[in-house]
C-alpha cells in the first residue's frame, strides 16, 4: 500500500493565509509516502511568490515532487515568458521540470504541460507521451503507474477553459501503454473518474489547496491509498473553519483493465 497526497493550484500571491498552517500541519500529520504537486505554485510567477512556495515545500516532511503550471510562467513579462519561461521556477523551486519517482509499488512521472505561447491552455506532445510510456515500460510489472500534469486530459461538459493541445492523442496512447492514474489540477474543481475514452486510466483532479479564488467548492486536496488494482481517494477540504478534514471518499477497483467505482 502506498499513500500519495495530491495537491494543486496553491497560487502563492493570492492565498488564504488562515489555511496555510493548517494545510502544512494536516499534510505532515497524514505522513504520506510522497506529495505530488500538480502546478500553479504561484499567482504571477514572481520571485517573492516562488520563495513563499519554496518555504511551504521546505516545511513538509514527506518528499515532494512538483511540475509547473501556467501561472508559474510570467504573465507580466512576455519576453521572459517566451524566452526563459521557467527561469524563476528552476532557480527557486527545482531545475527538474518533469521529475520521476519509482519504488516497489508505484511509479510517478511528472509532465510539463505548460504552453509558453498560449498562456492559459496547455499542450502535450507525442514526444512527451512516448517519454511517459517509456518510463512506465522500464519499471517492474505490478506497480501502479501515475502521470502528474497541470492541465487535465479531459473536461466535464460545460467547462469554459479549452482542453489542452494533444490531450486526445495522449488519452489514447496512455490507455494502451500501462498508465493507471493521471493527477492534474488547473480547473480549481476536484473530481475523480475513469477517462471516458480510456477507462483503464483514472483521472484524479485536485481543486485549489490555498487560493482565495474558488469555483463553487472549498479549498481541497486528495489523498490516494494505492494497492494493486485498487485505489481509495479521500478528498480533504476546509469548509466552515480553517481546518482540513475528509469531505468525500471514492473507491475504485480495476478489473479486466477497466476502473470501476465500488
Amino acid at each position: 500500500m502506498r499513500r500519495v497526497l495530491h495537491i494543486s493550484d496553491l497560487h502563492f500571491g493570492r492565498t488564504r493565509e488562515d489555511l496555510l498552517d493548517p494545510l502544512i500541519e494536516t499534510i505532515n500529520a497524514l505522513s504520506p509516502d510522497l506529495v505530488a504537486f500538480s502546478g500553479d505554485l504561484t499567482q504571477r510567477a514572481r520571485e517573492s511568490q516562488f520563495a513563499q512556495a519554496a518555504e511551504f515545500i521546505s516545511r513538509l516532511t514527506p518528499p515532494v515532487f512538483t511540475v509547473p503550471g501556467n501561472h508559474d510562467t510570467p504573465i507580466d513579462n512576455p519576453w521572459l515568458r517566451f524566452v526563459k519561461p521557467f527561469h524563476r521556477y528552476q532557480k527557486i523551486i527545482s531545475e527538474d521540470l518533469e521529475p520521476e519517482y519509482a519504488d516497489e509499488e508505484v511509479a510517478l512521472v511528472g509532465v510539463n504541460t505548460v504552453n509558453r505561447f498560449a498562456w492559459q491552455s496547455g499542450k502535450i506532445s507525442r514526444r512527451t507521451i512516448r517519454r511517459i510510456c517509456d518510463a512506465f515500460s522500464e519499471v517492474k510489472d505490478g506497480r501502479t503507474h501515475l502521470a502528474m500534469m497541470h492541465h487535465p486530459l479531459e473536461h466535464d461538459p460545460g467547462t469554459e477553459k479549452r482542453l489542452m493541445r494533444g490531450a486526445r492523442a495522449a488519452v489514447a496512447c496512455l490507455g494502451r501503454c500501462g498508465a493507471d492514474v493521471v493527477l492534474s489540477g488547473h480547473l480549481h474543481n476536484a473530481a475523480v473518474a475513469p477517462l471516458t475514452a480510456a477507462p483503464g486510466v483514472l483521472l484524479v483532479q485536485a481543486g485549489t489547496g490555498l487560493s482565495s479564488r474558488l469555483r463553487e467548492e472549498t479549498n481541497n486536496f486528495n489523498l490516494l491509498h494505492i494497492a494493486p488494482d485498487a485505489i481509495k481517494v479521500e478528498r480533504y477540504g476546509a469548509e466552515d473553519r480553517p481546518r482540513f478534514g475528509i469531505i468525500q471518499t471514492a473507491r475504485f477497483a480495476k478489473t479486466k483493465g477497466v476502473w470501476r467505482e465500488v
